[in-house]
Formats: structure tokens, sequence, C-alpha cells
């Protein structure tokens, strides 16, 4: 899953992305609100973390712009202020969740968690496809009894794949979500990890494979008997 924070306190800013990133998420950050929103309306990101009192636009607009160009990513709001009228303004532009600073750490993944609950695609902590499943909190592959660990990028693109089973993906989407814009990595990097994720679905002894569509991407499926 991907999250992007904007918010004008870099340091603050900075933790929460190294705290998220730890929890397996993929995380873009943005240091005020013009680049907050052109990054937002890019519609690549699961979750939306935004800071009111921002330099260029406040995170208020930024909101009320994302939900009148029919944005439905869902937005959780930070603010300095306790002030009730910050929060009841922004739970009217559309906002899902409001949280004011300073905050625990710890509250403030269990409200990204419950956001991403309610999402359609997301199935909790646990996602299955085929035979396999895949555990967010111990990051592994399990099938049957059998697990195995993955590292943090085979997570995230086998969590990519099973959250859009059915559909094929794009190798520049996975280095989107994945990696960020201003990543240097290439397309032969999502080639390495798809083949280490093979490796791995094969150890377990799982009929679930990750095919390769030519010119298009990856997709799963379900080997034949």
């Amino acid at each position: 899953m991907k999250i992007l924070l904007v918010d004008d306190e870099r340091q603050l800013t900075d933790a929460l992305s190294s705290i998220l990133k730890k929890n397996n998420f993929a995380v873009d950050c943005a240091y005020n609100g013009e680049d907050g929103l052109d990054l937002a309306l890019s519609g690549i990101y699961d979750l939306i973390v935004l800071d009111i009192m921002m330099p260029k636009i406040d995170g208020l607009s930024v909101l009320k712009t994302l939900r009148e160009s029919k944005c439905d990513t869902p937005i959780l709001m930070l603010s300095a202020k306790s002030d009730i009228s910050d929060k009841i303004i922004g739970l009217n532009l559309g906002a899902d969740d409001y949280i004011a600073k300073p905050f625990d750490t710890n509250e403030l993944l269990a409200r990204i968690r419950a956001l991403l609950r309610r999402k359609a695609t997301f199935t909790g902590d646990v996602l299955s496809y085929g035979d396999i499943s895949l555990d967010r909190d111990t990051v592994k592959l399990l099938k049957g009894e059998k697990s195995i660990a993955l590292g943090k990028k085979e997570f995230q693109i086998l969590e990519m794949l099973i959250l859009n089973a059915g559909k094929s993906i794009d190798k520049e989407k996975f280095i989107e979500k994945i990696w960020g814009y201003d990543t240097d990595a290439e397309y032969n990097t999502i080639e390495v990890y798809v083949s280490f994720l093979r490796k791995k679905l094969n150890a377990v002894g799982s009929k679930t494979e990750i095919k390769s569509l030519r010119g298009i991407g990856y997709t799963l499926g379900v080997k034949n008997d």
C-alpha cells in the first residue's frame, strides 16, 4: 500500500515516513500544499495524510480541490490546532479522519490501518489469492502449513498483484507505487524481484504463478494441473 505524506514540518514528516516504511508501506513525501496536490492528483496513492497549515496551498484547500476532482482516496487530516472548527470544516469538505498534533505514532498507525480497511480492495492484515496468503504483520508468504519470509520489495510487489488480481500491472506502475517518481530504479529491477518471488512461490509448492504479459506487465494466475 502506498501513502502520501503532505506536511511542511520536514523533520516530523521524514520521521513518519521512516516509521511507515518499517511497517511495510511505500511512502512519498511533499513539504508544501502545491507539491502535495500535484502528487495526490496522480491517483497512485491508497491513502493521503494531509496537514492543514502549509505554505503555497493550505491543507483544507488541497482537500477541497481533491474532492472536487472526484479523488476518493482516503484522507487523514493533521493539524497543530485543537480548534473543533478545523475538524468540522475538514470533515465537511470530505476528510475521512482527523488527528491533532502532537499525536502518538501508534494511534496514527491504527487510524491509517482503519481507513485502509474501509477500502473495498483491502481485506485486513492477511491477503489471499488462489492457494496462497500474504501476512502483512509477519511479511510472510503462506501456503498451507508452509511459509517463507519476503523482502520488503517482494512483499510490496506481491501485495499489488493480489490487490489487483485479474488485472495486469505494467512495470511503470510498480516503479511509481513502490520506488516513487524520483527513483533510479529501472524495469529490469522489477524483473529481478519478480524472479525472486517466483522462486519463493515454488519453494512453498504453490500453484499460484506470476504471469508475464509481453509488452504489458504482470498478472497473477493459477497453474493448470
